[in-house]
Order: structure tokens, then sequence, then C-alpha cells
């Protein structure tokens, strides 16, 4: 029987960091179910079991037995290198994978946090070599000063790194494929230099400035839902709560997914007949809503903020 499902998150040691998968599908780290009957269980096993019952008919049919989003909350105590991630049409021909367009909220962090975010001036492969190699990259990036509740929409192709002292939830297409462009000469644990992705990252990356605004900020609707970002691979809400409030999805074709990103927060679902109806959710943890339960009713425990993701297609 489905109910709200809450998972184990996986924490990804990195060289920079840590991330916690909070919700995942790939293969090398798939999330467990943490609650009720079928605790132990993948994303996978329940797809096979309850299919277009557990994500939607129309998400089913696009992805099929595949969870279509990943979502982290990623912990930068050093510089994240420069990356860029490619599109679906290229990372399906030769990643055999989703490609890789995501979206950051800025959680608090001690002292100053920031993010590198698209270039400045239009570039070309002679001018990154050239920049690469005399350590002037970031130089053309637009570094831009994050704070609690910046939104950083990051399309694939574009160029961006996290700095260190920078704590984020992301929510990004279901891919693990990272090209790494520059990674100021770090090495790993083995001594050598960490391997970069010069040649697919010059084939996969915007080389204009980004007209669109890429770092937001939204005033939070308290006991209400603002919109954050909506795109073709996912709608991000963010909910301020102070008071119980209910939620109505049943005009979705869609799981929810809700990412606590302060406080804590019961999560009942009202036309669930399992006796796991209800759930809390604490920071940096992760519950998802199968999209056959349409009546929510969340209970903040003190001033909660809530995440709240699907896919509208």
């Amino acid at each position: 029987m489905l109910y709200p499902f809450k998972f184990k998150s996986q924490i990804v040691p990195k060289i920079w960091g840590s991330e916690s998968w909070v919700l995942s599908d790939v293969a090398s780290n798939r999330t467990k179910v943490s609650n009720g009957s079928h605790a132990g269980d993948t994303l996978q096993d329940l797809l096979e079991v309850y299919m277009d019952e557990l994500v939607g008919e129309k998400v089913y049919d696009l992805f099929e037995n595949h969870f279509p989003l990943l979502l982290k909350f990623i912990d930068a105590r050093d510089d994240l290198s420069i990356q860029v991630h490619p599109d679906d049409e290229y990372a399906l021909e030769h990643e055999h994978s989703l490609g890789k367009t995501e979206m950051w909220y800025v959680l608090p962090a001690q002292g100053e946090s920031s993010v590198l975010l698209g270039w400045k001036q239009t570039m070309n492969a002679s001018l990154i070599h050239a920049a690469i190699s005399e350590g002037t990259l970031t130089d053309y990036m637009n570094l831009y000063p994050v704070h609690e509740g910046n939104i950083a929409y990051i399309p694939a192709g574009t160029v961006h790194a996290l700095r260190r002292n920078t704590i984020v939830a992301e929510i990004q297409e279901n891919s693990d494929i990272t090209y790494r462009l520059y990674d100021y000469n770090r090495k790993g644990d083995d001594g050598k230099k960490r391997p970069l992705h010069l040649d697919k990252s010059l084939q996969v990356m915007n080389f204009s400035p980004d007209k669109e605004q890429l770092l937001s900020r939204t005033a939070p609707r308290i006991d209400g839902a603002v919109n954050l970002k909506q795109c073709q691979h996912f709608t991000a809400n963010l909910l301020a709560l102070k008071h119980a409030i209910q939620r109505d999805y049943a005009p979705l074709d869609s799981f929810v997914a809700y990412m606590c990103v302060e406080g804590a927060c019961s999560i009942q679902a009202l036309d669930c007949e399992a006796e796991d109806n209800t759930v809390t959710i604490q920071k940096e943890e992760a519950v998802l809503i199968p999209a056959s339960i349409n009546d929510i009713v969340l209970t903040p425990q003190g001033d909660c903020k809530l995440l709240e993701i699907y896919i509208e297609l």
C-alpha cells in the first residue's frame, strides 16, 4: 500500500566537503525507504510495483521505471571544481543517461557564501584553454555572494561552481554526469590531479553570457506556497509554515517531494488508509508523496520551510 515515504540519506564524501543524497534512483547510490511496511525498499523497487500510482501517469509514460529527479543537500567546505553538465540529447547519446539541469536553494552557513555562475563575456575554446593554463578561468565568470533563500537556476550547459562555505539544497534531473573544466590543480586521494573533461565540456557548454537571470531571491509567503522555479524538468515551490495548512494535489498528475530546509514538520495523508499515513520530516530530510495521494496536511513544529517539488507535463 502507498503512503508518504521517508528515505534514509546517503552521505557521499567529497574532496571539497560532502553531499547528502536524500532522494535518489541513481544506480550506484539508491536511497531506501526508512518508514512503514516498505522500509528497506528503493525507489526502483517501488516503481516496479506501483508504476504510475507512484509517480503519475504522464511521468511514468515518459520515464518508465526510472525516477526522474535527484535531490541532495550539499555542504561545500572548499571550492567545487568549475563544471558543466550536458543536456538530455547529448547525455542520452554519449552517456546513456539523462542530462543535468539543476537548481540550488541556499541554506544558512557560517561566514560568507558565494557561487560562480555563467560567463561575464562571450567565450571561445582558445580563450578557455588559455585561462585554464594561466589559472584565471574564474576571472571570466560571474561571482555572486549568496545568502539564505537565494535561488540559482542552472540549465544544462551553464558553467558553474559552489564556493567554499556554501550550503545548498539541490534539485536536479536524475543524472550523475559532471564534466570538470577546471579543478585548481587539486590532487585526489591517490596523490594525482583529478581528471578533467575539457573536450566534453567544450561540446556541451554555453559560450555566451547568460541572458536569463540565473540568481534570484523570492520572499516567502507565510502558510502558503511561492513558486521558485518552473521548467520542463521540475517545478519547485517554497512553503514557509507557522501553522498547519492543507495541500490538495488532485489537479496534479505527479508525485510530490518535500525537502526540509528549516525546522521540522508533520506530514499527514488524509486520503491514505495505511497505518503509516503520517511522517515527520526534519531539516535536510526528504519525503515522497505518491501521485495517488491527494490530500495532505502539513503541521509545522515551530517555524518550518519546505521545498515542494513535482513535475508538470
